[in-house]
């Protein structure tokens, strides 16, 4: 039987004790029978609280003018989420009618099903 690498530092010296899984390179321990949340992972919310990912697609919670262009984005315009990125711009989607824009989550409600 053979046992996965490590997922903190990708170690194939990874050995077992009782139920769980120990790696002696970076002394990571978990159980491989437990969903492993990644607290790392990015987690961006729309002006709503809502969680937003990748694929969802969004509405313009108020007016926005396009930055270097004298258009406007108007409220309730729809967006499809491509990405989500850290960083001031958080989401990078593609706006109805306008094309690929970054936004900001604050800027965006997700859109009932």
């Amino acid at each position: 039987m053979s046992l996965p690498n490590c997922p903190k530092c990708n170690s194939e010296y990874v050995y077992e004790d009782q139920a769980m899984l120990i790696c002696p390179e970076c002394a990571h321990e978990w159980n491989p029978n437990e969903v492993e949340v990644d607290e790392e992972a990015l987690i961006i919310k729309d002006a709503s609280g809502k969680q937003l990912q990748e694929g969802d697609k969004v509405t313009l919670a108020k007016d926005l003018k396009v930055k270097g262009s004298s258009q406007v984005l108007k409220i309730g315009t729809k967006a499809t989420i491509k990405r989500l990125v850290d960083g001031d711009h958080d989401i990078d989607c593609k706006v109805d009618g306008a094309g690929d824009m970054m936004l900001k989550s604050q800027f965006v409600k997700k859109a009932s099903a």
